[in-house]
């Protein structure tokens, strides 16, 4: 099952800097890992924020709440979640 996901951190005033870097790191190699087991099929910035959206290929819902709340910097995420299916014009 296909989803689009939206995110975009929010990190709140007087939350340690060092400690976000170390999150965001830890993030991006788990993502780089879910890229290379096929799951997370594209990920690109949002110009201009600490944003993303991605397209991921997963089981289900449970899936994707696993996986999106097992990421370090999931408390400061706001996640928007679009379900794909196939478009009739698709080729």
């Amino acid at each position: 099952m296909l989803f689009q996901v939206q995110i975009a951190i929010r990190i709140p005033q007087g939350v340690d800097k060092t400690e976000v870097e170390k999150l965001s790191a830890a993030e991006i190699e788990q993502v780089k890992q879910l890229q290379r087991d096929g799951r997370w099929l594209h990920i690109w910035r949002v110009a201009g924020k600490w944003a993303n959206t991605s397209i991921l290929d997963l089981q289900g819902p449970e899936e994707l709440h696993q996986i999106i709340s097992s990421l370090p910097l999931f408390p400061y995420m706001e996640v928007d979640v679009i379900p794909l299916s196939r478009h009739p014009a698709a080729l």
